[in-house]
């Protein structure tokens, strides 16, 4: 996968509870890289950690996920 894929619209492959999850799980993992620490790479990446699930759940689309199960857009369809 390129990596300008990762950045093109996708259907979502997350349904409404997991878009949830990403978003809060994210928002409180960027939370506690505001704790400092004694190491400043760990704040870095846990708040790079943090936004990059606050995006994914907020786009909808996780690329992990489809990686792992395939599309399943088709289930998220009504």
């Amino acid at each position: 996968m390129a990596m300008t894929e990762i950045f093109q619209s996708h259907e979502p492959n997350l349904t409404t509870g997991e878009r949830a999850v990403y978003i809060l799980g994210g928002l409180g993992l960027a939370a506690m890289a505001a704790k400092p620490r004694p190491n400043p790479v760990l704040n870095a990446l846990a708040l790079a950690g943090g936004a990059y699930l606050a995006w994914r759940g907020a786009d909808g689309y996780c690329p992990v996920k489809a990686a792992f199960f395939g599309d399943e857009t088709h289930l998220l369809r009504n």
